[in-house]
């Protein structure tokens, strides 16, 4: 059965930006340290790919805030404007577990012209399945994205959370600095 051309320029996106990676991070068994417990499943973080809509992304994003009835049509479109370049600006990654995704991070890449034409990462949209939660799968995403950064060539990385997420955030070496405004359009 032959691909569509959408799905074969899809594919070479992906194998574009895996280039990019970190060493051993995607599709890795090895990673040591996922604390193991009485649920028996091996995760591993990978890129997002166009089927996970049927596999609970924007479910497991419900747990972070509210997604609204979205379309696969428009999950298609939007993950289509977000992976269109050669080196995308948008890096999501998930963990997916007997086909379900069970996590999430967002990180993109701003370009700046700041610090000699520099690039910040920003993390956004963290979360892992409330079911998942306390196996170290949070920080496997943060340090994904971390990784990525530095491939990218980022000067730092950062992101926002909510006052009862700053302890997570510490462990993953990030410090407080400076103050979040925000204005709701």
């Amino acid at each position: 059965m032959q691909s569509s051309p959408e799905a074969i320029e899809i594919k070479r996106r992906l194998e574009v930006v895996k280039k990019h990676l970190s060493p051993g991070s995607i599709n890795n068994e090895s990673n040591n340290h996922i604390q193991q417990s009485s649920v028996n499943y091996k995760p591993y973080v990978r890129l997002l790919q166009p089927d996970d809509y049927e596999k609970g992304f924007l479910s497991i994003l419900s747990q972070l805030t509210t997604i609204g009835n979205i379309t696969k049509e428009q999950y298609l479109k939007r993950f289509n404007e977000l992976f269109n370049n050669e080196l995308p600006d948008y890096y999501i990654c998930v963990i997916e577990d007997n086909g379900t995704i069970i996590g999430s991070s967002t990180l993109l890449i701003e370009r700046k012209f700041v610090h000699e034409c520099g690039y910040v990462g920003h993390i956004e949209d963290v979360v892992v399945d409330s079911r998942y939660r306390g196996y170290n799968l949070g920080k496997l995403l943060i340090d994904e994205c971390i990784n990525y950064s530095k491939k990218r060539n980022c000067y730092k990385v950062i992101l926002d959370c909510s006052e009862k997420n700053v302890g997570f955030y510490e462990k993953c070496g990030f410090i407080r600095k400076e103050i979040q405004m925000r204005l709701d359009l």
